[in-house]
């Protein structure tokens, strides 16, 4: 599993570990693990180390420092290294003084400068060590000038830590940025590297161990990797039945809208839950695609034995089913219209496990904001809106974020592809959660490795091209076992 720690959490650790080591030393490390880094870039682009041209884009805190000492490593393999000082009479002395002893050149930063844009443009590699993890608000006007000049070189860009100017706790992006190819972090995680939309600026990114000592319960984010969603998938007992494995109930569908149910249905289908029920008016094509299903006309106060309701997509107004289903005494997963729909003193009132699945848009009515203030902070809506409902909430997007009310670390899931932007895709993710609800997963646990699996299954399902979601749905089987091992 990833874990990514706050700004405040990662000083407090720094602080810690260099009260035990000699002065320079967990600078010296992270430097190491960032000259190798470049280095590995370098012989990718360039070919070699030796002869290659590198600039360093360098603030005056200790990230410029982390550049500096780095670019001295690469200098002494042969490279020519060319400090770029933002800030000069701020610059990292020892890393300085590193640098030159290696042979490496120092030349002012400034933005309007025709030699700085010449060095950018001449270069292999270039190094963003202008602001480190406690940088807000974007990058300062003295920056963007050598920032675009990179963006418009053949060189790589490789950020020191994070990408500078994205905020490294939330994610936010609150004006110009550096775009890297690949960020280099040190020690952890830092959430703003897994939420959208300061990941996108990230590039590929890599953790150098610096050896920093960091409490698990201090945790903000978790990113689930396949051993940790293997452990949690239900696998049934020799002395299994249908009930023992979990009965989930799909409230879904509309006249307008029958597709909906069938794959809602055909998501938890392939969830692990022993049998499915359908309630609602898309019974005969649900029953047509899929005859293992058991379906009734009766509402869902009738349906039979449910372990756990899915209800909502492509409900229209059916309000009522809605009610029936809040009001069950078991967990409950309520997306699309049944989000909408829903009470929220009802849900908030609810004793059994609710899981709430919104993209952006509905999260933004559900909290009364505009929507793109839930695409620009989406760590800070999915938690707000987890504490406001009294629910776990899976705020679905390109990282799929899952909060739970009671607080603790927000999981992130990155396995999706853009292909999954597609008509249906959120009806087999509910299915699938749900079903898992009915096998016994905790809300947490159940989003999580419903959003595991559906975006893994994506990828199966597009391999680069367009995809239904009923090819997403039939790919569930194969991004299982692909999980498991089997």
């Amino acid at each position: 599993m990833r874990t990514a720690y706050s700004v405040e959490t990662v000083r407090n650790a720094e602080r810690e570990l260099m009260a035990r080591l000699p002065e320079g030393a967990l600078m010296q490390r992270a430097a190491a693990g960032l000259a190798a880094a470049c280095a590995q870039v370098l012989a990718r682009v360039a070919g070699r180390v030796y002869g290659s041209r590198v600039v360093l884009l360098v603030g005056s805190g200790d990230n410029g420092g982390d550049a500096l000492y780095a670019g001295a490593r690469l200098a002494r393999r042969g490279a020519g290294v060319t400090a770029l000082l933002l800030a000069p009479e701020r610059a990292h002395a020892g890393g300085l003084a590193a640098l030159r002893r290696a042979g490496g050149r120092v030349a002012d930063g400034d933005g309007a400068s025709g030699a700085a844009g010449e060095s950018i443009a001449r270069a292999d590699l270039v190094v963003d060590g202008i602001v480190g993890i406690g940088g807000r608000g974007g990058l300062r006007e003295a920056a963007v000038p050598l920032v675009d000049a990179a963006a418009r070189s053949r060189a790589a860009v490789v950020a020191v830590d994070l990408p500078s100017g994205v905020d490294a706790d939330t994610g936010q992006v609150r004006g110009d940025v550096v775009r890297a190819d690949l960020t280099v972090t040190f020690g952890t995680h830092k959430p703003g590297l897994l939420i959208d939309p300061a990941r996108e600026y990230a590039g590929a990114v890599r953790l150098v161990d610096i050896g920093l000592p960091l409490p698990a319960e201090a945790a903000e984010l978790e990113a689930l990797q396949h051993a940790d969603v293997a452990r949690l998938l239900p696998v049934p007992a020799a002395e299994s039945d249908k009930y023992r494995r979990g009965v989930v109930g799909i409230a879904a569908g509309s006249a307008r809208y029958p597709g909906a149910a069938v794959l809602a249905v055909a998501g938890a289908l392939r969830g692990g839950a022993g049998a499915v029920r359908y309630v609602g008016p898309a019974g005969d094509a649900v029953i047509a695609r899929f005859p293992e299903t058991l379906v009734s006309d009766q509402g869902p106060e009738r349906a039979g034995r449910v372990q756990a309701w899915v209800v909502g997509p492509g409900a229209g107004d059916d309000a009522a089913t809605v009610a029936q289903v809040l009001a069950a005494k078991v967990p409950v997963l309520i997306d699309a219209d049944g989000l909408r729909l829903a009470d929220a003193d009802a849900v908030r009132a609810r004793t059994a496990p609710t899981l709430m699945t919104p993209h952006a848009g509905e999260a933004a009515a559900l909290l009364g904001v505009a929507r793109e203030e839930v695409e620009g902070a989406r760590l800070a809506s999915v938690r707000e809106l987890a504490a406001r409902y009294g629910a776990t909430v899976l705020l679905k997007g390109s990282t799929t974020l899952v909060a739970s009310a009671k607080g603790g670390p927000v999981r992130v899931n990155a396995t999706g592809t853009s292909w999954l932007a597609t008509a249906g895709s959120g009806d087999v993710l509910s299915g699938l959660a749900g079903s898992l609800l009915a096998a016994g997963l905790p809300a947490v646990d159940a989003g999580s490795a419903a959003a595991y699996l559906h975006g893994l299954a994506g990828r199966f399902a597009a391999q680069g091209a367009p995809a239904g979601a009923h090819d997403v749905a039939a790919a569930i089987p194969r991004a299982w076992r692909d999980v498991r091992g089997d």
